[in-house]
């Protein structure tokens, strides 16, 4: 378990691994953003991408779980925010997309003693290193007790 205290200033981690698969885009889209280019293969062939893209919701929940399964277990107690969040290219259906983090600014919390404030610079690529999805992430992170 990583506390605040054990965070340290160029605290870098890759966060895990997710093989995108058409299905899962489907079926993810299918009840959050039902559009063609997400649920329908053949409009998406005829799309400019090419192929099956999964939304932006669904690159969320990916990332989501995985900072929850990742290994360093934070202890985080709440997300406060993210800003600048950047899709500068689709993560296209059949890849293998890589999350790293990596933290950018550290501070102990001015209205709690239990607690510190962390901001990570997340970073999603795909098999050929296109970046998918970057954010900066401000959480609230328990101190050691």
């Amino acid at each position: 378990m990583l506390y605040f205290d054990d965070i340290p200033d160029d605290y870098r981690s890759v966060v895990g691994n997710w093989r995108l698969g058409a299905d899962d885009i489907i079926a993810f889209a299918t009840c959050w953003d039902p559009r063609p280019i997400h649920t329908d293969a053949s409009a998406a062939e005829r799309s400019p991408f090419g192929t099956l893209i999964a939304s932006s919701a669904h690159l969320f929940a990916i990332v989501t779980l995985l900072f929850a399964r990742h290994g360093d277990r934070i202890q985080v107690l709440a997300m406060l925010g993210k800003d600048k969040l950047r899709l500068p290219n689709p993560a296209r259906a059949g890849t293998t997309l890589t999350y790293e983090t990596r933290c950018v600014n550290k501070r102990v919390s001015a209205s709690r003693a239990d607690a510190g404030i962390v901001v990570l610079a997340d970073t999603v690529t795909d098999d050929d290193g296109n970046v998918v999805l970057t954010q900066d992430v401000t959480l609230m992170v328990s101190r050691r007790p």
